[in-house]
């Protein structure tokens, strides 16, 4: 389980252009910002998203209790990073849900890093975004396609997880 940022501000990234022309990408800084709550399992490529306006305690809550009510019937263990409103006295876990916090400064450990980074290629390099309602749509379109796509989650996270599990058994 993880959160990310996703806003206006944009940031040009190398990109294809005919040879001996060089691409126009338009750029913006506008500080608005969404935030996509997502939890994956790297074992079948499920995914639960939400596109919520903070990363504030009362968000995560509300996350929580979609996972709750997508899983009723099953013991859900997120694995997160230690950001305040994963481990404040006030967030209060549904009955179905438990909360292991990974080290600290070890955002390669978590699956769903890679998420962000594969959204961002797909829907926010080189775009500008005239409102924060195209953000949540370029960023809501995305998620669903995601969602639907179980074999790609699979696929992205599981690498993450052998990865990590090679590299320490190597050390």
């Amino acid at each position: 389980m993880d959160e990310a940022r996703f806003g206006r501000i944009n940031r040009p990234v190398a990109c294809w252009a005919p040879s001996g022309m060089r691409p126009i990408v338009d750029c913006q800084v506008v500080r608005e910002y969404l935030y996509a709550y997502s939890a994956i399992c790297p074992q079948d490529g499920g995914l639960i998203s939400l596109v919520l306006p903070t990363m504030q305690t009362e968000c995560f809550q509300r996350f929580l209790q979609e996972i709750s009510t997508r899983h009723p019937d099953e013991l859900n263990i997120l694995i997160c990073d230690g950001a305040a409103s994963h481990t404040t006295a006030h967030l209060q876990l549904p009955e179905n849900v438990r909360i292991l916090t990974l080290p600290p400064y070890s955002p390669e450990l978590n699956p769903t890093e890679q998420l962000w980074d594969l959204i961002r290629v797909r829907r926010f390099s080189n775009r500008i975004h005239h409102s924060l309602d195209d953000v949540e749509d370029a960023l809501v379109a995305e998620l669903r396609a995601l969602e639907n796509d179980a074999a790609t989650i699979a696929k992205l996270t599981t690498r993450t997880w052998i990865t990590q599990a090679l590299n320490m058994n190597a050390n």
